[in-house]
């Protein structure tokens, strides 16, 4: 069967502080374990004022203190802005605490440009994408390699366990990329809208299982595609708390034209353009809403379709009670417990 993931950003909903933010993930975190999920990640934003997790290495260290069995990982670490070192020996330390339960999930996003140059102000080039992921790769796993620039660093502390390593992506050329590197590979349906993604989500997949070559960081091939879940007890209701993330998902002004994730309300109050409404629903091939056994119809379609061996949902929806409800209706009618 296929597993389940979730996807977190630390969602701020309106009326609440970014404290409370925080807690609620360290919550959906636990209730997830509770509930069967497999993993758990944190993803990384920046200058996102809707969302409060900047730094997913540090909710992981904290929330992996507050479990016991799930899996805890970054979705992803941006790695243009960091030292493939830093990189590995954070999740190194992450890894000898709490071995068997790290994965260290990698982007290439850079945010706005602002972002970007506050981020690499100091660095003296662009970074290459595939030498940073070789390079982390060197140093998580301390494989030794005569032939790398810096082969006497050690990436403290050792161990006898790696992180597993994933690549969050949308093309079958970073699908090439992870199978090159023998990291494992998730199709992302959310970062942009289109009409389709099956097509390149299904030649992504068969490229990368066909070119696969094992590595310290992961033996086999996975594949785990990510789209973003709304569901409800009833379809109306998930169709009704879909409008907060349609709207959000406009993006407007670099996803700055809220202070707070916009609720249910704000949503329908809001005066949409025509080019609005027609993005709206482009934007809706990012999104499986519904209510449970609809959801899960779609989940196993997307799943078989893509030959996903798992599947990291994002439950981007309006009010912490309603994502802590969400994962509970998948788990059911997945039956994850059994």
């Amino acid at each position: 069967m296929v597993k389940l993931n979730v996807l977190d950003y630390a969602v701020i909903d309106e009326g609440q502080s970014p404290a409370e933010a925080l807690k609620e993930s360290v919550r959906l975190a636990r209730h997830a374990e509770a509930l069967g999920y497999y993993r758990f990640w944190m993803a990384e934003h920046h200058d996102v004022h809707a969302f409060a997790s900047s730094s997913p290495e540090m909710m992981m260290m904290h929330i992996l203190g507050q479990t016991s069995s799930i899996r805890l990982g970054s979705g992803g670490v941006m790695i243009p802005h960091y030292s493939p070192l830093k990189v590995a020996e954070n999740f190194r330390v992450m890894e000898n605490l709490y071995p068997g339960r790290v994965d260290l999930g990698i982007g290439n996003t850079l945010g706005t440009p602002i972002v970007n140059k506050s981020m690499n102000e100091m660095r003296p080039r662009k970074q290459r994408y595939e030498e940073n992921i070789s390079d982390i790769k060197k140093y998580v796993t301390n494989t030794d390699d005569e032939t790398h620039r810096f082969n006497d660093v050690t990436a403290n502390p050792t161990g006898r366990s790696n992180p597993e390593m994933w690549v969050l992506s949308t093309s079958v050329r970073t699908a090439e990329l992870a199978a090159r590197q023998g990291i494992g590979y998730t199709f992302g349906l959310f970062p942009h809208a289109s009409k389709d993604k099956t097509a390149v989500g299904q030649e992504a997949a068969r490229v990368y299982r066909e070119k696969f070559v094992p590595s310290p960081a992961m033996e086999q091939p996975l594949v785990m595609a990510s789209p973003f879940v709304v569901v409800a007890d009833t379809d109306s209701k998930a169709q009704e708390l879909a409008k907060a993330l349609d709207l959000w998902l406009l993006g407007k002004m670099n996803f700055s034209e809220f202070e707070r994730f916009p609720s249910v309300e704000t949503a329908e109050k809001y005066t949409y353009t025509v080019e609005e409404l027609q993005k709206l629903s482009a934007n809706r091939s990012r999104m499986v809403v519904g209510d449970v056994k609809s959801v899960k119809k779609q989940l196993d379609t997307l799943a078989e379709t893509l030959d996903a061996d798992e599947l990291l949902l994002i439950p981007l929806m309006p009010g912490a009670a309603n994502r802590l409800r969400a994962l509970e209706l998948i788990s059911s009618e997945f039956q994850l417990k059994e």
